[in-house]
């Protein structure tokens, strides 16, 4: 962690990241505290000491034994991080990149290109395998009915993910983000359903709305996001953030695409039996073959 604590711009660092990387390593107190930051990421760490304490259920020393544990010097510290985490969070295409950084260094092309490898290994090191094992074995439950949905940029990911579920697995659609389009579908939405989000920043209000609706009623839902984690981390079962940064005005959706075609790999490995025949059916199909 650098010495300011304070993420750039081009930073693929997310202290949420960190967190939930080494959960399992943290005393009790600590675990609390994180369970309360990553609920309500990064606002919750943005109160007092005391009230931080006292929404999770622990002394103020222990709050500040937590922020040591995190690399800071203190909760001052600790606070101007993720406020430098808030403003990455909300960065716009425009702040993302000026005139003055085109031209300098490598050639575009091999350093967009360095820059999107980077971010593959970052994703796949950021997360831990048992989260992701657990949402094959999720997405693999074939008592439940599978959900994609996303927002305006990554609402293409999600009808990627979908195509491809269809043809592996029965249950599987796709639900637009719209309020007007998924309010009447959400009606028979309930514990055998499962809800995969994409959102990434600048965070969808509809999208997060349509999971926050869905969790109440008793579906699982499952977030692919970036670093920062979206406010649907909130109700979300399990995330699986990608790196998103790129030396471009564009974040970069490569490492969200990574993810998304592993699981569909491992998910297609493990319901192979079922899945077998049902690409042979869909070729069948598709060749007008009986």
């Amino acid at each position: 962690m650098r010495d300011d604590h304070r993420p750039s711009p081009t930073d693929p660092s997310s202290l949420a990241e960190r967190i939930r990387h080494e959960m399992d390593t943290f005393t009790p107190s600590e675990k609390r505290a994180a369970h309360l930051l990553l609920s309500h990421y990064p606002f919750a760490g943005l109160d007092t000491v005391a009230e931080f304490a006292s929404r999770a259920g622990i002394s103020a020393p222990s709050v500040l034994r937590f922020v040591t544990r995190l690399g800071f010097g203190g909760f001052p510290d600790f606070q101007k991080h993720l406020r430098g985490e808030l403003e990455a969070q909300l960065l716009s295409p425009l702040a993302k990149a000026g005139p003055s950084d085109k031209g300098q260094g490598a050639p575009a092309l091999a350093s967009f290109a360095e820059a999107v490898i980077g971010n593959l290994r970052a994703t796949v090191e950021n997360i831990a395998p048992a989260e992701f094992d657990a949402v094959v074995a999720l997405l693999s439950d074939p008592r439940r009915h599978i959900h994609f949905t996303g927002g305006r940029f990554t609402g293409a990911l999600a009808r990627y993910a979908e195509s491809h579920f269809r043809i592996v697995r029965s249950h599987v659609d796709f639900i637009e983000g719209q309020p007007v389009l998924w309010r009447d579908r959400l009606i028979e939405i309930g514990r055998k359903d499962v809800i995969v989000a994409f959102d990434i920043r600048r965070y969808q209000e509809d999208v997060t709305a349509l999971c926050e609706t869905a969790a109440k009623q008793g579906a699982t839902v499952v977030l692919l996001t970036d670093p920062w984690l979206s406010p649907i981390a909130r109700v979300a079962r399990h995330v699986l953030p990608a790196h998103i940064v790129a030396p471009s005005n564009w974040d970069s959706s490569t490492g969200l695409l990574l993810l998304t075609e592993a699981l569909v790999a491992a998910v297609t490995k493990h319901l192979w039996d079922t899945a077998k025949p049902r690409m042979e059916a869909v070729e069948r199909l598709r060749s007008g073959r009986s």
